[in-house]
């Protein structure tokens, strides 16, 4: 312990702290964008979430992802968090875990905006204790151990591009598709019910994501304090981006619209903060505000029901981020990634960008698919009609979140600008 420098480790509490407090922030960004009869099964589905995936990666979890058992998975040497003194350096390893964990919880807790409204609870809680075992630890061995594959072939991603947004991405993605419509989608009315919960959820995300992603330098110093540069100026460029389309495409900007730009930005340069300059940054948030307003309207055209668009902005964004960092990375920003193809790098290393992309894509969504479909054929994945007509947090939880109100609505960040519908409709 002589080696540990208190700076560096009050600077990982604080961000390991702030991290958690991301996930009841996408709580309330998801529940103020479904009915008000679901949004109390939104929140529960998150709280659940981190209540869970804590259990889980203190038993097997973290062993699996930074365990030092071969290029594909980590193996058992950190079983029920022993062996950790092993790690101490900068910072306590103990700390390392904790920092970790906040990640593996918050990464299954995005996939749920795919799925609302019409999962069952018992289903939904076998799911992410069998996603976060096989497809979650797995992809962040390759990724972030010292001995995954696809570390040692030198993919960068600093905080999570591929790792948390591309794999919760597809994951959504695919477990919408074996999930199945909600009952009228895409007819009914599906607007939003709380857009000022919406606001307030981006607000907590925004700030948990400077743990996020500086926090992710492992120590309070220059590069975190490029991280967390860049995280804001890719944030603020995004939200001029997605409300420029919004603009043109629906004819009004909408405050759901910041709030959508300001995480698609979010996402996209996760993977980039420690590797792109303070100009990259705004050539990353720019294209991710447009892409991803742009890519809301494609589950429409193929009739995925993706609820509140996962895919669109963390699948989307995920990837986006990821192949950008391999062109706007430089080492001038951090001596330890590499020139991307605009800084005079070779292609092979926007070439290993793709290639983690792709082995991220290809494997979470075949396993999450296995999962889903197992769960579904034994013991069902998908709320009834007639619960789904009562909500969600009557039918799962015997709860309301408001008693006197009949408020309508939900939505996803496609459908901001719709007419308004008669009181029976908005109810239904």
């Amino acid at each position: 312990m002589d080696k540990l420098n208190s700076g560096d480790t009050a600077w990982m509490l604080t961000s390991a702290a702030i991290v958690l407090f991301m996930t009841p922030g996408l709580a309330f960004f998801y529940g103020g964008m479904v009915r008000a009869k679901n949004v109390l099964g939104m929140i529960m589905q998150n709280f659940f979430t981190i209540g869970m995936i804590t259990l889980v990666w203190s038993v097997l979890g973290f062993s699996l992802a930074f365990g030092d058992g071969n290029g594909f998975w980590g193996g058992f040497h950190f079983f029920a968090l022993q062996n950790l003194t092993s790690g101490d350096a900068a910072i306590p390893y103990v700390v390392f875990v904790a920092f970790q964990m906040m990640f593996a919880i918050i990464t299954p807790a995005l996939i749920t905006g795919s799925i609302a409204d019409r999962m069952k609870f018992s289903a939904f809680a076998v799911f992410i204790t069998l996603w976060s075992l096989f497809v979650y630890s797995p992809i962040a061995h390759w990724v972030w151990a010292t001995n995954g594959w696809l570390f040692k072939r030198g993919a960068m991603d600093f905080a999570g591009g591929t790792v948390v947004h591309a794999n919760a991405g597809i994951a959504a993605i695919v477990l919408a598709l074996v999930l199945g419509k909600r009952a009228g989608w895409p007819s009914g009315d599906f607007r939003p019910h709380n857009v000022p919960f919406v606001l307030l959820g981006t607000g907590i995300l925004w700030v948990g994501w400077f743990g996020f992603n500086a926090g992710s330098a492992l120590g309070a110093n220059k590069l975190a304090g490029v991280a967390l540069l860049n995280t804001q100026i890719a944030t603020g460029v995004a939200i001029l981006g997605w409300l420029v389309i919004e603009r043109i495409r629906d004819g009004k900007a909408t405050t759901l619209g910041a709030a959508s730009g300001a995480v698609a930005g979010l996402v996209a340069i996760t993977p980039a903060c420690g590797f792109v300059s303070p100009m990259g940054s705004i050539a990353v948030g720019g294209i991710a505000g447009v892409v991803c307003a742009l890519a809301t309207s494609i589950k429409g055209k193929v009739g995925i029901d993706d609820s509140l668009d996962v895919g669109a902005v963390h699948l989307v964004g995920g990837v986006l981020g990821a192949l950008l960092t391999g062109l706007f990375a430089t080492v001038d920003t951090n001596s330890a990634g590499k020139d991307g193809v605009f800084y005079g790098g070779p292609w092979s290393v926007f070439g290993e960008q793709a290639l983690a992309v792709g082995a991220t894509l290809g494997y979470s969504a075949v396993v999450t698919a296995i999962i889903a479909l197992a769960i579904k054929y034994t013991i069902g994945l998908k709320l009834s009609e007639e619960d789904q007509f009562t909500g969600m947090d009557e039918a799962l939880h015997g709860e309301t979140a408001y008693r006197y109100t009949s408020i309508g609505g939900a939505g996803s960040l496609s459908s901001s600008v719709s007419s308004v519908k008669v009181p029976e409709e908005a109810q239904a």
